[in-house]
């Protein structure tokens, strides 16, 4: 029996064009949480599951969605692999049946490596709504396989699929071919669109009546013309930074409160064991505090954030913020996708450098992993938001004030757009040649979001996850920190050491020597660079939280800090190497630890430049 293995009874694979329902009938089918999106390129890997259907076990795996299978990206070079070398028992082939007559020529093509196979006309009720009617039994026949019309959402449609999958894998190995057209393996495109037209000339139907989505079309005249497109989506992120801002403010506070009680119980207990000072420090002032403050900082903004992000990406969205920027990625020599993977990047450059799969180009792909890190991901915002509120906006109190903030926090990233296209037009220059790919870039129908869906997605497979990762880096690096600030050489510890060294340098490009040793040892998490820039500038050993901007704001100014070091510090931010987290996804990306390196050097090395360039002409002036 093909696909059979001693954990189940057979393999069935799931192949389709993006943003057909694929992965959601995958996730219905499995039980499992696969990330499903309205936007074209969201699976760009395999995914796998178990189906359990009339006490056979099923592996199920979820293709990336393609467009074809003729290997030009590594979507594409991905799915034909599979199902050229893996040879699974059946293949659910998933159509959007209101592009029925596009999706055909895809699944031809399927079909002429696999006769066993079922055809799932997806969103059909979508599709009747729109005026579009599908024969699936003529289409059956002229296809030579099962047709059937689906839902994701509705339990009929999926309970027929089951069935009718569990019977092709039955008859694996014994289907017959009944095809009335000719599906003989060819990659001329414009002959698998000519079988397309015609199949759907004998079995499709369109109502006079046919909405063509209205509603996508009307949205789409204001949502993506040159005129309002642009600050429509402006205005939409700084509404989304403006909610982050202030909904998280309260909940990190709670998280900071029930931590510092946590922490003074295990000081108790700490005491009551009698524990060495040692102990006690690298494990509570050390590897406890850095823990917690990045779960108190991050955990809120993430949790709002990511979300907020996910509804956008369900309702469509995203498709027109890339078409909306293409132009200006492709006069700089990137793709458009690359607006999609630095969306992704303003809630972590990790998920951000991941996205970039969705980009078939090897070369602009790299310029988008490389660029990745000049978005500020969820753990420097806070940052940016402290010294934004502190310098720029602290005259201004309540509703006024955090609608400033937003503003400027908005600017900070169109700037941090405009340095990304920079960048990536001198890396376009300067790496090895190649023909630019084209950008195939399909606008799917608006949709109201899966709300319950959406929100326990991005907790547990966005903010859980990315917290997760960044907890682990945190945990040692809290312990390296604590030793750096308590061990001592002569009168001072290793960290004032350090700070001392770098202050030459640190003023000489706007900060001082303690904000740049804060960036180094903060690079398993910028979350710990402002607890480890008070430590420092307490001489506490201990790293700790300010209570209110206030108190941050009196601490800066007795440590001489000026406008000139609120905008470097800004850069600073903004430009400086990524995190351990996505260093490591840099490098299991590309592979090379040279490619890791020049990820890490860009952005450090135009940071110091436009640092050192700002501070010496705002000196001149001020």
């Amino acid at each position: 029996m093909r696909g059979k293995n001693r954990q189940t009874d057979y393999s069935v694979a799931l192949a389709g064009n993006p943003n057909v329902g694929k992965s959601t009938i995958f996730n219905a089918l499995t039980g499992l949480n696969r990330h499903t999106g309205n936007w074209t390129g969201k699976t760009v890997d395999c995914g796998f599951g178990i189906a359990k259907i009339g006490g056979k076990l099923f592996k199920l795996t979820d293709l990336p969605g393609t467009y074809s299978l003729n290997s030009f990206s590594e979507e594409e070079r991905i799915a034909k692999d599979f199902l050229l070398n893996n040879n699974p028992d059946c293949v659910i082939i998933t159509l959007n049946s209101n592009a029925i007559e596009r999706n055909l020529s895809f699944a031809l093509e399927v079909l002429a490596l696999k006769k066993n196979a079922v055809v799932c006309l997806n969103l059909s009720d979508e599709a009747e709504k729109n005026g579009i009617s599908i024969d699936s039994k003529k289409l059956s026949d002229l296809l030579g396989v099962p047709v059937i019309k689906t839902s994701a959402v509705k339990k009929d449609s999926l309970k027929k699929l089951k069935s009718v999958m569990r019977e092709a894998c039955e008859k694996s190995g014994h289907s017959e071919s009944a095809n009335d057209l000719d599906t003989a393996p060819s990659t001329d495109t414009r002959v698998l669109h000519i079988l397309s037209r015609q199949i759907c000339e004998k079995c499709v139907t369109k109502s006079d009546k046919r909405r063509v989505d209205e509603r996508t079309a009307r949205l789409d005249k204001i949502l993506t013309s040159k005129a309002t497109g642009i600050p429509i989506m402006l205005a939409l992120f700084a509404l989304l930074f403006w909610i982050t801002a202030i909904g998280a403010n309260y909940p990190s506070e709670l998280l900071g409160t029930f931590f510092d009680f946590i922490k003074q119980k295990l000081y108790d207990l700490f005491e009551l064991m009698n524990a060495p000072g040692f102990l006690t420090g690298i494990l509570i002032d050390g590897i406890y505090t850095t823990l917690s403050w990045v779960v108190s900082v991050m955990l809120p903004p993430m949790a709002i954030f990511f979300p907020l992000f996910s509804l956008i990406e369900d309702s469509g969205y995203l498709p027109r913020i890339a078409f909306n920027l293409d132009k200006a990625y492709n006069k700089s020599g990137v793709h458009g996708k690359q607006s999609l993977t630095m969306a992704m990047g303003l809630g972590c450059n990790a998920c951000g450098v991941t996205g970039c799969r969705i980009i078939e180009s090897p070369k602009e792909r790299l310029i988008a992993v490389l660029t990745n890190n000049i978005m500020p991901c969820n753990g420097r915002l806070p940052i940016l938001i402290a010294i934004i509120t502190i310098f720029f906006t602290g005259t201004a109190a309540g509703l006024l004030g955090s609608v400033k903030t937003a503003l400027i926090l908005l600017l900070v990233i169109v700037i941090c757009v405009l340095i990304t296209l920079l960048v990536s037009k001198v890396l376009s220059v300067c790496l090895k040649k190649e023909s630019a790919s084209g950008f195939l870039l399909e606008l799917p129908p608006y949709r109201k979001p899966q709300f319950r869906k959406t929100l326990v997605r991005s907790i547990l497979d966005r903010t859980i996850f990315v917290l997760g990762r960044a907890a682990a880096v945190a945990a040692p690096a809290g312990a390296v920190i604590w030793l750096f600030a308590n061990i001592y050489i002569g009168d001072s510890s290793i960290l004032k050491h350090c700070t001392d060294f770098f202050e030459p340098f640190g003023s000489f490009i706007g900060l001082d020597g303690v904000i740049v040793m804060a960036f180094i040892l903060g690079f398993p998490a910028n979350e710990t660079v402002i607890p480890i820039m008070i430590m420092a500038y307490s001489a506490s050993g201990v790293m700790s939280d300010f209570t209110s901007y206030s108190e941050l704001s009196a601490m800066l100014s007795a440590n001489n800090w000026s406008a000139i070091t609120a905008v470097c510090m800004i850069i600073m931010t903004i430009l400086h190497f990524p995190c351990s987290t996505t260093c490591l996804t840099i490098k299991k990306e590309t592979g090379s630890l040279r490619q890791t390196l020049l990820s890490m050097l860009i952005p450090t090395a135009l940071g110091i430049i436009l640092c050192a360039i700002t501070a010496n002409i705002m000196r001149m002036f001020l």
